[in-house]
């Protein structure tokens, strides 16, 4: 524990199994209010998810993938009926998170919509989480080989960081005039939950790196940030190329990629190969 938060937020749940404390009917409404809410805007209403424009949650991505989403929207594998019910597991988590902190007697400031002023007029819109000690932290589930992996360190989570989690958060702290927090972690498959600081963060590289994001994204030609890596056997290079690890996840991968195929892998000797993005095999 490295947060003063986390030990309070801990007692409060030893204190609720052990019978000795309850949560006040006053924060269950508020929690199933934030959830009701968020099911409006899941479910409820016709969003145009297709419809680009930047935004504080995709500005640390890189730009190829936002070039995409603004030029060729359409190339985008489509999302699975899952995707919902993702987005709701966030949302939830979120309120239910928040109820935990007012019991907990830690006050904080709820979500805000910010706007972040860049080169050339342009204006980037988001709202964060919410801001504790006057730091802009930032809540997220997370599968268990992400809690332990991808958000061991704020090294970790700056390392790859293709879903753009450092740029989203330096935004937010930037465009309120608040102090770069961190990342409030759930486990999604345990129930555990962690403080991943982000302090570290060197806010002039961020948002020079945010603005030639932007700058890269409006170009007329395409710009590859990732090249393909080579596949090794037993430590020796194969001759097949791979897709770059923080392609992974694009939904426009296929379409950057025309000759990706996803395969077992070519030299194991594995019962059940592992499947693997081949973008050269030899």
């Amino acid at each position: 524990m490295n947060h003063r938060a986390e030990l309070a937020i801990h007692k409060l749940l030893e204190d609720i199994l052990a019978s000795k404390k309850q949560m006040s009917m006053e924060t269950i409404e508020g929690v199933a209010s934030d959830v009701k809410d968020a099911m409006v805007r899941q479910f409820g209403t016709k969003n145009d998810r297709g419809d680009f424009k930047l935004r504080m949650s995709n500005i640390g991505r890189p730009s190829c993938q936002l070039w995409f989403d603004k030029n060729h929207p359409e190339k985008a594998l489509p999302k699975g009926n899952s995707f919902l019910m993702t987005m709701m597991i966030g949302d939830i988590v979120e309120a239910i998170f928040k109820g935990l902190l007012k019991e907990a007697k830690i006050d904080y400031q709820d979500s805000e919509e910010v706007t972040l002023p860049l080169k050339n007029g342009v204006n980037v819109k988001g709202t964060y989480d919410l801001v504790l000690d006057d730091c802009v932290d930032d809540i997220k589930s997370a599968s268990d080989w992400s809690y332990k992996n991808k958000f061991a360190s704020f090294e970790s989570v700056a390392s790859g960081d293709s879903f753009g989690y450092v740029g989203q958060l330096v935004g937010y702290a930037k465009a309120s005039g608040k102090n770069i927090g961190g990342w409030w972690v759930v486990n999604k498959s345990n129930g555990q939950f962690k403080y991943v600081s982000a302090g570290n963060a060197d806010t002039t590289h961020v948002l020079g790196n945010i603005e030639k994001t932007i700058e890269l994204a409006n170009a007329k030609e395409l710009v590859r940030c990732f090249e393909p890596e080579a596949e090794t056997f037993r430590g020796k290079a194969t001759g097949n190329l791979v897709l770059n690890k923080n392609c992974t996840f694009c939904d426009f991968r296929y379409s950057c990629w025309d000759t990706l195929k996803e395969l077992p892998a070519q030299k194991s000797q594995a019962k059940e190969p592992k499947m693997v993005q081949y973008i050269k095999v030899a």
